[in-house]
């Protein structure tokens, strides 16, 4: 696999899906070091002239007026890292830590931190090793990532814990391993090891790429449902949507449409009924709102992805060292908080959806897509799954920008909870997979059951691909495990969501 070179300015969120899943190598790009090397000298200028500067000559918080000895200012770098680790719970999942230390490696190569560009090549070499520091999964606020991102800073000390090789170590016996040494913290160091919102900013990169991949999941087993319900498709006719441009809508119904091409309800005529229910009719609208909330996630994200979260911030150019609020992340948190609601529809009208295929008085289909008519349950309790379902999807939409939160006293006065809304994220895509896998398995039944003499290419490769998994169903069998199967094997594979990604209109 070809290294990804960082530059600090350009770090997509397939470059942190290859790194973070994949293993992808990591180099620096050559302007970097020199970079940090330049702005380095300025805070070393500054320690030497003693100026007064937040976190670099002074405490930090509500000690920020407290000046440091100057022989105290390395031996300070360590204690702001030690202090800080006070995360707690399991264990952040290892692409998660590789996001995050990702997301700082490329802040900190963007430059303005002024950290020692040995500190830099280090979180560097942890990536590359795979030598994993150990981070509990609570304890961010959203005002910087301080106490988790401390967990990290432990390890490059050669403290903490890490993971290596599925071994748990401490530290500087994992950093031996690797081959690699502790490093030694100077003035302002450790502050930049805790610094910025790395973990919101990686976990929500590895979120947001998930999201729009569910978003084509979404759409085209929505494609499989109109062939089942043999829905028309006349509110997806670009004239009518023209008259009330509400955004995404448009290019849902295209993507749609795309699935759809090759079949017969391309021609409204073709329809069973001149008017459908809401979650069928009005699929483009409820999917074009989730177009335009990963929309606006991704401005609120790349940012923080590819900016300097740092306070203070490092100007090499004129030496100077500025106090910054580049660590608040009120916009990614709304973001996020947005993605949220909008997941949460679009898996409220895909339980609907399945729902209404059941339902013969609707779909003109035999009761609960049973062969064998009433006398056997057929899907009817994969309902109450999906409806689980809909409701922790439901009960994480709770938006947490919103939460009355406080840090150190009469200072720290804001948070954002951004990495949490991040976290959560991760969850509810899961839970909405899941449920499109629910509504895919009844989807195919329905198409087996309604029989069209042609299906649309989108609907024809993911009916197939079902199949190859799960066989139809005849007698009542236990659909749980036939659900987990499809969410793995054919929503959660890489080979499908390309198709699917290709037919619907966008790259392969």
């Amino acid at each position: 696999m070809t290294a990804l070179v960082i530059d600090g300015r350009t770090l997509s969120y397939d470059d942190v899906v290859a790194v973070a899943h994949h293993g992808a190598r990591v180099e620096l790009a050559e302007e970097v070091l020199p970079r940090l090397a330049r702005e380095r000298a300025a805070v070393d200028d500054v320690v030497d002239r003693r100026v007064p500067t937040y976190g670099l000559t002074t405490g930090l918080g509500t000690r920020s007026s407290y000046a440091l000895p100057r022989d105290e200012l390395e031996v300070f770098s360590v204690r702001t890292v030690r202090g800080r680790a006070n995360a707690v719970g399991d264990p952040l999942p290892v692409p998660v830590v590789r996001a995050a230390i990702l997301a700082r490696v490329n802040g900190l190569a963007g430059g303005g931190s002024g950290v020692r560009p040995e500190i830099l090549t280090l979180l560097v070499a942890l990536l590359n090793a795979r030598v994993h520091p150990v981070i509990p999964e609570v304890g961010s606020i959203g005002a910087a990532d301080l106490v988790q991102m401390a967990h990290v800073g432990l390890v490059v000390i050669g403290e903490g814990s890490a993971e290596l090789a599925g071994e748990v170590l401490d530290g500087a016996t994992a950093l031996r391993r690797a081959g690699l040494a502790p490093a030694v913290l100077g003035p302002k160091d450790g502050h930049v090891l805790c610094s910025a919102s790395p973990l919101a900013a990686g976990q929500g990169a590895l979120a947001l790429h998930e999201a729009a991949a569910v978003l084509t999941l979404a759409q085209a087993v929505t494609a499989l449902t109109y062939e089942g319900f043999r829905a028309n498709t006349s509110p997806l006719d670009a004239r009518v949507l023209a008259l009330r441009p509400a955004p995404g809508q448009s290019r849902a119904a295209r993507e749609l449409l795309a699935l759809l091409d090759g079949g017969e309800l391309g021609d409204p005529r073709n329809a069973r009924r001149v008017q459908d229910p809401v979650s069928l009719r009005c699929s483009a609208q409820v999917h074009g709102a989730l177009h335009t909330a990963l929309d606006f996630a991704d401005t609120a994200l790349r940012p923080e992805l590819n900016g300097c979260g740092d306070n203070p911030v490092v100007l090499s150019d004129t030496g100077e060292i500025l106090s910054s609020g580049n660590f608040h992340t009120p916009a990614l948190a709304l973001a996020f908080d947005t993605l949220a609601l909008a997941l949460t529809q679009t898996a409220s009208i895909s339980a609907e959806r399945m729902r209404r295929l059941l339902d013969p008085a609707v779909s003109g289909l035999p009761a609960n897509l049973s062969p064998y008519g009433p006398e056997r349950s057929g899907f009817a309790p994969l309902a109450k799954t999906a409806q689980a379902l809909v409701a922790e999807i439901r009960m994480l939409s709770v938006p947490v920008s919103t939460d009355p939160r406080h840090g150190a006293h009469a200072v720290e006065d804001d948070s954002t909870n951004a990495a949490l809304g991040a976290r959560r994220l991760t969850t509810i895509l899961v839970r909405l997979r899941q449920l499109l896998a629910v509504e895919s398995v009844v989807a195919a039944q329905a198409v087996d059951l309604a029989a069209p003499p042609v299906l649309g290419r989108g609907p024809e490769f993911l009916h197939g691909a079902i199949r190859k998994v799960v066989p139809r169903l005849d007698d009542d069998r236990a659909c749980g495990a036939d659900v987990e199967a499809v969410s793995r094997e054919v929503l959660g594979a890489d080979e499908v969501r390309g198709a699917l990604r290709a037919l619907a209109g966008g790259s392969a």
